[in-house]
């Protein structure tokens, strides 16, 4: 009997500094996919589309919201390249200024239909971003813990779990 051998899905967050949305987002949905037995089933990064924070770890804000919910916090930021429109298959933008500035790489219109924005799998289908919670205080971050939990539910929903043929 032949084994089948499906490659993970390559799922990629983006916010703006790779320092708040985009790396808890990585890390719930990680955690969610481990959770589910799925973890082998995806690869999962996070970028952001400036270089300011360049190997920066998670906002301390963010990190420690994070940590109260119970992941783990692991990472370091990065910018976005015109190489990872090639290596994933979503590209999930936080709000409209990262979906701008991702299809802005995109020169060819080649990858716009992996870039999509995050709030797309949330399943209250209200919100039209994850709010950047930098600037304000703890209410934004769980906020935006919350629309990273449900929208990292539907992602994986999204993706159907692989059959292995044994």
């Amino acid at each position: 009997m032949m084994e089948s051998f499906q490659k993970p899905h390559h799922v990629l967050f983006v916010c703006m500094g790779n320092i708040c949305r985009s790396p808890a987002a990585e890390i719930i949905f990680r955690k969610l996919a481990s959770d589910a037995g799925r973890a082998g089933e995806f690869e999962i990064d996070s970028a952001g589309t400036i270089s300011h924070h360049h190997g920066s770890p998670p906002d301390e804000r963010m990190a420690a919201t994070l940590q109260r919910r119970g992941y783990t916090v692991s990472g370091r930021a990065r910018r976005i390249s015109t190489r990872d429109l090639e290596k994933f298959d979503l590209i999930l933008t936080m709000d409209e200024d990262n979906l701008a500035a991702v299809q802005r790489l995109d020169l060819n219109n080649t990858h716009h239909h992996k870039i999509r924005p995050f709030v797309e799998f949330c399943s209250h289908g209200m919100d039209l971003r994850v709010p950047d919670p930098y600037y304000g205080g703890q209410r934004g971050f769980d906020l935006v813990m919350n629309l990273l939990e449900d929208g990292c539910q539907g992602i994986l929903e999204h993706f159907a779990p692989v059959k292995m043929a044994g």
